[in-house]
C-alpha cells in the first residue's frame, strides 16, 4: 500500500467558521438544489435550476453571501434523518431548556422553486434564532428588500434584483437590520412556526402560499413512491437507495440533463486551486447514471435522458461537446469569481469549465454502452436516436488514434490514454452489437475492423508486460484507477491475468488506505495543477466492482465495508475523502461516487449469488 501524496494532511484544520463538508445535507425539487448544515443554514441555493445563480452562496465565503438561518442556538446535541425515502429533512435540536424539531423540504411537482419550513417545539422551550441574507449573483448583488402585502392579505417580504425575486412568508418574519433579516424568539411545547421561501421572476406576480404540511407530506409520499421500485435487496440497501435518490435528485425532471454535482468549486485540495464547477452535465458521468439506474429497474429516466442527449448533441459530430448545460446550452465559458473568498480560502472560485472545449475520446464509449444497456431493457430505438449514434461511432472510428485528454481532463498535453482507447472500442463493440443483434443498419464490416484495429493497438503500447498491467497512456509504466474500467467494459476477461495484473498495480501504487484509491499520482501526471489530490470514492467503489466482477467477494466485501461508511450522517458523499483528517473533499453530493456506490455493490450481490450457487452445486 502506497504513502499519501504530499503536502498532507490533504485536509489540513479549515479556518474561521467554515462548515465541514459532511455537515450539509441536500434538499431538491428536480431542477436544484439546496445545501443546509447541521446548524440549519441553507448555505448554497441556486435558483431556478442547478446551473442557475446562487442567491445563498455563503458555502463559499462567509453569511454575508447569503444564508437562510434557521435553528436553536444553543442546541447541545443536534441529530437529524431524511423521512423514509426522501429528501424531507428532519432536524432535532436538544436544548438545555427543550427540544425542537425542523421539518423541511422543496415541494415536488407543482411547477414551482419553493422551500418549506418548519421548527416545532416539541418539549419545555426552545429559543429560536432566524436570520435571512439574500445576495444574488453568487452573493455580489444586494438586492432591493421591501415588505408587501400579498394577494392573500398576508405580509411578505421580497427581495429583488434584475431578473431574480425572492419571497418570504410566514408566521413570523425577521425584521431589517444591517442588510439583513434577524429574529430571534421563544417557543414553548406545542408551538410552532412555518417558513417558505419562493423564487419568482422579478416581474411576476407572487404566487399563492403553500399549505406547509401538506407540501411536505405529499414531497415525501412521491420520492417514497420512486425509491420503492429499486430493485436491490443485499446487504448495503440502505445506501444503495439513498445513492439511487442522490441520482434523481440530480437529473433535471423537465429535460432530462443530469448533472455531475450540486456544487461549484468545493476544493480537492483546502486551499489550493483543483476548485471546479460540476452543475453541469457531463455526458460520460449522466451515462454512468443511466447504467446504474437501468439494473436497478429504472427505465423511464433513461428515455429522458436519451431525449435530452439527441437534444443536445444534435449536428456535426465535430461540434459535440463533452458537457453541456441543464437545458442542453453550450456555452460554459470558464471564469473565476474573485469576490468570493473559496471554501477555506481555497481559491480561484469557478463558474463554468474550460473542459468543456476539450478532445475526450472515451465519452462516447461510455454513451454508447448506457445505450446499448437501455435497448437490452427494452428501449426500443427510434430513427432519430440511431441515426445520432451511428454518426458518432463513424466519427470515432475515423478519430481514435488522436490523442485526447482523458478522462481526468488533464490540463496538460494530450496524450494517448488507455482508458480512452478502450472506451473507443467499446464504442465500437457495442455499435456493432447493435447491428448484429438488434437488426439496426451500419457499415457493421468497417466497425469490426475498427474495433480489431482498437484492441490490437491497446494490448501492444497499452499493457506493460514486464509490469503485467494496462498503463496510465501509451510510453508509461505507471497506471491511474481508471484502468479499472478495463473491466467494466468487457475488454478483458474479469478474472483472467490482464484483469488480475492491473488490479493488483492499482493498488500497488494508487491505494493509500484501506479500500481507498487515488486517481492517479499527481507527481506522474501532467495534470496542469499544483497540489495533491485525497483519495477518490468513485474509483474506490470502481475497485469493489473490478473485484466482485472477478469474483473475489471477500475482497469487494473489505471494500465496501470500508467506503459504504464514509457516507455522511444522512447518507451523502462527496467528490473524494481524506483519511488523515476524516473529512469529505470536493463538490457535494457527487453523482459519479453515488452510481459507483450503486453499481459496486450491484456487482457484489451478483458474485455473491454466484458464489452461493457454486457453493451449493459442490456441497454434498
Amino acid at each position: 500500500m502506497s504513502a499519501l501524496p504530499t503536502p498532507q494532511p490533504v485536509g489540513s484544520d479549515l479556518p474561521g467558521a467554515q462548515v465541514p463538508i459532511e455537515d450539509y445535507a441536500v434538499l431538491g425539487d428536480g431542477h436544484t438544489a439546496a445545501l443546509v448544515s447541521r446548524r440549519g443554514s441553507v448555505d448554497w441555493l441556486c435558483l431556478p435550476r442547478f446551473d442557475s445563480d446562487a442567491c445563498f452562496a455563503a458555502l463559499l465565503g462567509t453569511p454575508d453571501h447569503g444564508r437562510w438561518l434557521l435553528t436553536v442556538p444553543d442546541a447541545t446535541e443536534v441529530t437529524r434523518r431524511y423521512r423514509g425515502d426522501s429528501f424531507v429533512l428532519e432536524t432535532t435540536y436538544r436544548a438545555p431548556r427543550g427540544t425542537a424539531v425542523v421539518t423541511e423540504a422543496m415541494p415536488l411537482g407543482d411547477g414551482r422553486a419553493d422551500v418549506v419550513r418548519r421548527l416545532e417545539c416539541t418539549h419545555g422551550e426552545v429559543e429560536v434564532e432566524h436570520e435571512w441574507v439574500v445576495r444574488f449573483g453568487y452573493g455580489r448583488v444586494q438586492p432591493w428588500v421591501r415588505r408587501e402585502t400579498d394577494e392573500e392579505g398576508c405580509e411578505t417580504i421580497r427581495a429583488v434584483a434584475g431578473p431574480d425575486s425572492l419571497v418570504l412568508r410566514g408566521d413570523r418574519l425577521p425584521r431589517p437590520d444591517a442588510h439583513r433579516h434577524r429574529d430571534r424568539f421563544t417557543l414553548r411545547a406545542g408551538e410552532s412556526v412555518e417558513l417558505s421561501l419562493t423564487w419568482v421572476h422579478s416581474w411576476e406576480p407572487v404566487p399563492p402560499r403553500l399549505t406547509v404540511p401538506d407540501r411536505v407530506d405529499a414531497t415525501a409520499v412521491a420520492w417514497g413512491l420512486w425509491a420503492r421500485d429499486c430493485t436491490y435487496d443485499g446487504p448495503y440497501r440502505e445506501a444503495v437507495v439513498r445513492s439511487l435518490l442522490v441520482l434523481r435528485l440530480l437529473s433535471d425532471t423537465t429535460t432530462g440533463g443530469i448533472v455531475a454535482a450540486a456544487t461549484t468549486s468545493l476544493p480537492e485540495t483546502f486551499g489550493g486551486e483543483r476548485n471546479w464547477d460540476y452543475r453541469y452535465c457531463w455526458l460520460r458521468d449522466a451515462a454512468l447514471t443511466l447504467e446504474a439506474l437501468l439494473e436497478q429497474g429504472f427505465r423511464q429516466e433513461a428515455t429522458q435522458w436519451r431525449d435530452w442527449l439527441v437534444r443536445a448533441v444534435a449536428g456535426d459530430p465535430k461540434d459535440v461537446q463533452i458537457m453541456y448545460r441543464v437545458d442542453g446550452g453550450r456555452r460554459l465559458p470558464e471564469m473565476e469569481l474573485a469576490h468570493l473568498p473559496g471554501y477555506a480560502g481555497s481559491r480561484p472560485v469557478r463558474l463554468g469549465n474550460a473542459a468543456v472545449g476539450q478532445v475526450q475520446h472515451d465519452v462516447l464509449g461510455g454513451v454508447m454502452s448506457a445505450l446499448a444497456m437501455a435497448r437490452e431493457a427494452g428501449l426500443s430505438e427510434t430513427a432519430d436516436t440511431w441515426a445520432l449514434q451511428r454518426l458518432l461511432v463513424d466519427d470515432l472510428a475515423s478519430t481514435w488514434r488522436e490523442p485526447d485528454r482523458g478522462i481526468w481532463e488533464v490540463r496538460g498535453a494530450p496524450r494517448h490514454f488507455t482508458h480512452s482507447k478502450v472506451m473507443a472500442w467499446a464504442a465500437l463493440d457495442r455499435a456493432v452489437h447493435a447491428v448484429e443483434t438488434h437488426g439496426l443498419p451500419g457499415p457493421v464490416a468497417r466497425w469490426r475492423r475498427v474495433r480489431e484495429e482498437i484492441r490490437a493497438d491497446v494490448l501492444e503500447h497499452g499493457w506493460s508486460p514486464e509490469r503485467g498491467t494496462f498503463v496510465q497512456h501509451y510510453g508509461a509504466r505507471h497506471t491511474d484507477a481508471s484502468l479499472l474500467q478495463v473491466l467494466q467494459v468487457g475488454f478483458v476477461p474479469a478474472d483472467g491475468p490482464h484483469a488480475r495484473g492491473t488490479i493488483a498495480a492499482v493498488r500497488e501504487e494508487l491505494e493509500v488506505a484501506p479500500g481507498l484509491l487515488l486517481r492517479y499520482r499527481t507527481e506522474r501526471t501532467d495534470d496542469g495543477l499544483q497540489g495533491a489530490e485525497a483519495p477518490f470514492l468513485a474509483c474506490s467503489f470502481w475497485l469493489a466492482d473490478a473485484l466482485a466482477r472477478a469474483d473475489d467477494v471477500a475482497g469487494a466485501t473489505a471494500v465496501l465495508d470500508v467506503l459504504v461508511p464514509l457516507a455522511n450522517d444522512v447518507g451523502m458523499l462527496a467528490e473524494q475523502y481524506d483519511p488523515v483528517a476524516r473529512r469529505m473533499v470536493g463538490n457535494v453530493p457527487q453523482a459519479l461516487s453515488h452510481l459507483a456506490l450503486v453499481r459496486a455493490a450491484h456487482r457484489h450481490d451478483l458474485a455473491a449469488r454466484r458464489a452461493a450457487v457454486a457453493a451449493s452445486a459442490v456441497a454434498p
